[in-house]
């Protein structure tokens, strides 16, 4: 049975709406039993069975911020697209609230295209997935598993997991690091149980260091700014749980990526602090896969890691579509 979720009716993204397409709200749900929110757009005066793609992240983001405007731009270029709330962040269910899982983040995607293969108006044999930062991650992992993908996006990816494990930059990558951390994040489980609530790790730091590092600021110009602040937005408010992503340091994603047998186009801005998580994901999916002739990396030029987020002059839409579309032909 259906969670019975609250779903705000007006709109409210970060990004105008468009006139060419027709959009509402949808609920969906996981294997866990977890009911889902999404927006769902279509191309106005759409015909026949369309493809479909499913959108998600970024990490702490939610639908009304950088997926719904993928998804909207992708609807006005023909395809029935959905921007969804991962299980316990934005308008989603699921409790606790604000915690993350490489398990069941994966199934989120895949719950996606359960929902969108049953759609009247949607050609299951045509159904691909975009995800957004460590969203992209999670897409390249969904599509590792999930045969019906046909074709997959992941646009200025992290891997959860390996920054979970490793620290940014691989910097924190010793046996003594990690258990530094699990020694902090167990005795935070405690107070946590004792409180009988958790503590919030907190969104992106406010107001911003003047010696933060770049990738923090690019962070800030993002969340915390007129430009893509959302109220329920992890990273623009409260963020993670303090223990939320704490799987993710013994749970690495990407394990069979070079079995996917399906299409995959990663995109990254070449001076994005996070380039390398695209760069070697990209070479370790390719290696040894005898289907790799539909991969591709493609590097944007001079783009740094929120560009991919909103910027419509910089985010190669035209690209995607062409991939799309002949991926699912």
């Amino acid at each position: 049975m259906e969670e019975k979720l609250v779903l705000t009716q007006e709109w409210d993204k970060t990004f105008p709406k468009s006139e060419k397409v027709n959009h509402r709200k949808v609920t969906f749900h996981n294997r866990y039993g977890i009911t889902l929110a999404a927006d769902l757009y279509e191309p106005k005066d759409a015909q026949g069975k369309l493809a479909a793609i499913a959108v998600c992240g970024p990490f702490g983001a939610v639908k009304e911020q950088a997926s719904g405007l993928y998804a909207q731009i992708m609807a006005e270029r023909g395809f029935l697209t959905i921007a969804f709330d991962p299980s316990f962040t934005g308008e989603s269910g699921g409790q606790p609230r604000f915690m993350a899982s490489p398990d069941i983040n994966t199934e989120d995607f895949q719950a996606a295209v359960d929902f969108l293969s049953v759609q009247d108006n949607v050609d299951p044999e045509k159904i691909g997935i975009i995800g957004i930062c460590s969203w992209g991650g999670m897409a390249l992992n969904t599509a590792a598993i999930d045969t019906r993908i046909k074709a997959t996006v992941a646009s200025t990816m992290y891997d959860m997991a390996r920054v979970g494990a490793k620290g940014y930059f691989d910097a924190e990558d010793s046996e003594q690091a990690r258990y530094d951390k699990k020694v902090a994040w167990n005795a935070q489980r405690i107070e946590d149980y004792k409180n009988g609530s958790y503590a919030l790790g907190g969104g992106v730091v406010d107001p911003l260091p003047e010696d933060a590092p770049f990738f923090v600021k690019d962070y800030y110009d993002y969340y915390k700014t007129q430009r893509g602040y959302h109220p329920r937005s992890l990273n623009s408010n409260g963020g993670w749980n303090t223990i939320g992503c704490m799987s993710f340091i013994n749970q690495p994603i990407l394990q069979y990526s070079n079995e996917i047998r399906s299409a995959v186009l990663v995109i990254h801005g070449d001076k994005a602090h996070s380039c390398y998580f695209s760069k070697d994901a990209f070479a370790n999916m390719v290696k040894d896969n005898p289907y790799k002739e539909n991969k591709e990396l493609m590097l944007i030029p001079g783009a740094v890691h929120t560009d991919l987020y909103d910027r419509t002059d910089i985010i190669p839409f035209d690209k995607m579509v062409e991939f799309f579309h002949h991926a699912m032909q």
